[in-house]
């Protein structure tokens, strides 16, 4: 039996990022685990701050009647509150536990989002370069990504959103601090933003939704990461733990709604539903009442600070420009003029670094060709220890 043609199309463009990983591994058995660079996959390798340790083994131990069964489909009551405390102080609204829907990481909350708010035909504006599985979230649910060119610095770009907005556009789908740019919008941004969104509204009637994507909140650098749910009323915010406690593979995380949405209560009724029929049914039990415990714990981030700093040490010495995080742990690079002066693709360039043992992901992938991403959540040794193959391959290019 044949497979749904739209999985065979999206199999044929599958993520790159999983592809350089793979490759990486069968290279690092030829070669070496440390000879081969591999900076593509964005897999958080700092262990989980102790406190995490502390609270999973008491609550294994603990193992009361009842903990491992359902639970409403939003969320634990308690979890939700405590997280609700968490998110009044850093999106500086006031909510309660009601306005919560726990989610299984980032990725479930957004797929959930659009389950809710697209009904078949509608948009998402997004700005490029941005997170490809974005594409597959919205077209989950019959809707259609909108890409729109981000500033020169990666700023969001008011007016071409502005110029993409029409009576479909369900929601603008933001990300900072950014993958692949590391860029943080500010106060100012976003409040330019909210302004068009709501002079749209006034004029269509139909308010989109604006969507932020957070899971690197808490991973920024000599930048404050402003409040976004208080910018705009019909706003929402997705996140994970994935990041901020390295928890990636326990895939929790929640959806936040502002107070002030209209609908609200539908938007969150559909949103608890949504995540009962996309077959989540809950997020992670036990994952649900550690995070609530460790609502004021992170990694530590300056060490992926000092990671950042030795990596653009190294692509200085070796002449590859750069746009300087302010956040995330990505680092975003303009591929290189060769020496005869010829411009060249992205893949081009990550094809012949990987002869130098050197492992990126095209821009390309993330919409923006000519670019290419560097993934510093490794070891600084092997970012120290790469500075040789990029200067080997920078000369040979």
């Amino acid at each position: 039996m044949a497979i749904a043609q739209n999985i065979k199309n999206a199999l044929a463009g599958s993520s790159m990022i999983r592809k350089m990983f793979e490759e990486g591994m069968q290279l690092k058995k030829q070669h070496g685990e440390n000879k081969v660079f591999d900076f593509s996959l964005g897999n958080p390798d700092i262990e989980p701050p102790p406190a995490f340790h502390k609270v999973f083994v008491k609550l294994a131990k603990e193992d009361a009647k009842g903990s491992h069964g359902y639970m409403p489909n939003a969320g634990y009551a308690l979890v939700r509150e405590a997280l609700a405390k968490k998110v009044c102080k850093e999106q500086n609204v006031n909510i309660d536990g009601s306005h919560i829907v726990m989610a299984v990481g980032a990725a479930g909350g957004l797929n959930t989002v659009f389950k809710t708010i697209c009904d078949p035909g509608d948009e998402v504006i997004v700005t490029r370069p941005y997170f490809m599985e974005y594409r597959a979230y919205t077209a989950n649910h019959g809707a259609k990504l909108v890409e729109v060119d981000a500033l020169e610095d990666f700023n969001l770009n008011i007016a071409a959103i502005g110029a993409a907005l029409n009576e479909k556009t369900a929601a603008v789908l933001i990300n900072s601090p950014n993958n692949p740019t590391g860029k943080v919008y500010s106060a100012s941004v976003l409040a330019e933003l909210s302004s068009l969104l709501t002079e749209h509204g006034k004029k269509t009637g139909r308010f989109p939704y604006l969507v932020s994507d957070e899971p690197y909140r808490e991973i920024a650098y000599d930048v404050d990461v402003p409040p976004f749910l208080s910018c705009y009323n019909e706003s929402i915010v997705v996140t994970s733990y994935s990041k901020s406690l390295s928890l990636p593979g326990e895939r929790i995380g929640f959806i936040a709604v502002n107070p002030a949405a209209s609908g609200k209560d539908d938007l969150l009724n559909g949103l608890i539903y949504a995540t009962r029929v996309l077959g989540f049914v809950n997020a992670p039990a036990l994952m649900q009442k550690i995070v609530a415990s460790l609502t004021d714990a992170r990694v530590d981030v300056s060490i992926y600070s000092r990671r950042r700093d030795a990596f653009m040490k190294v692509l200085n010495n070796a002449g590859i420009e750069y746009s300087a995080p302010q956040g995330a742990f990505y680092l975003f690079c303009k591929v290189p003029k060769s020496k005869t002066g010829k411009e060249a693709d992205d893949k081009t360039f990550v094809e012949h670094l990987k002869k130098h043992l050197v492992l990126g992901v095209p821009g390309s992938s993330f919409g923006k060709s000519g670019w290419l991403r560097f993934a510093y959540c490794v070891d600084e040794k092997i970012i120290n220890a790469s500075q040789n193959a990029f200067k080997s391959a920078m000369e040979s290019w």
